[in-house]
């Protein structure tokens, strides 16, 4: 096994039954003009996890590790969107009316797709994802065990919303999640370091806590080599 420098202790880790899952880095979250920014959120804060999620996507497709991306959002009939989402906040524009980059977190929208600096390429598994967590109403799991994946490397967007939401589902079925802090970010300053912190909290409640060089570290001399 391979190890990665973290907390509360090293993370060992296989490429081979390892996945990079990179979660909800959509234009609507991530870039100026979008959703997120129309809320007056600073989308700044997100966007410093995108250089050091680019070095790790980059590292991953290097050694062959599977590679998952996940959208949040809702069919174009909202079919799937439950009524008190709709509602929670009492936004004048919310999800499924116009937004500034097309329908709000309606897939297949602009504001829906995956920012261009970490689009995902041919035979990389795309989770569209209704809820926060990215087991909940999808074929994640499947997607996983059928790989016969055990460990996740998660980078992603919010930290405290829909990357701890999907650390604690994986928790419960029983993959190690190690977060890459670097590679993950919230509005909130404040929010970014308590769920940081409540991750590894209690010898690794939820799972482990690195960054992006530690992690580039220990693949770059990691002995095996993953599957195609």
């Amino acid at each position: 096994m391979n190890a990665v420098r973290a907390d509360p202790y090293e993370f060992e880790f296989d490429p081979a039954t390892s996945a990079l899952l990179i979660i909800d880095m959509q234009r609507d979250f991530v870039d100026p003009g979008g959703f997120g920014e129309a809320l007056g959120n600073d989308v700044s804060h997100l966007r410093k996890a995108i250089a050091p999620t680019k070095r790790v996507l980059d590292a991953a497709r290097r050694a062959g590790m599977l590679v998952i991306h996940t959208r949040e959002g809702h069919r174009p009939d909202l079919a799937d969107l439950p009524r008190n989402k709709k509602l929670r906040g009492r936004l004048k524009s919310g999800i499924g009316d116009a937004g500034p980059m097309g329908r709000i977190l309606v897939r297949g929208e602009r504001g829906h797709g995956i920012i261009d600096e970490l689009a995902p390429i041919p035979g990389e598994p795309v989770v569209d994802k209704p809820g926060k967590g990215a087991f909940h109403a999808t074929d994640l799991d499947a997607m996983l065990k059928n790989r016969v994946i055990s460990q996740l490397i998660v980078c992603g967007v919010t930290t405290e919303v829909c990357v701890h939401t999907t650390v604690r589902e994986a928790n419960d079925r029983g993959y190690d999640c190690l977060v890459l802090e670097d590679c993950t970010g919230s509005y909130f300053p404040e929010f970014q370091a308590v769920g940081i912190k409540m991750i590894k909290a209690q010898g690794g409640i939820f799972g482990w806590v690195s960054d992006s060089a530690r992690f580039l570290e220990a693949l770059a001399g990691a002995k095996g080599t993953a599957r195609a």
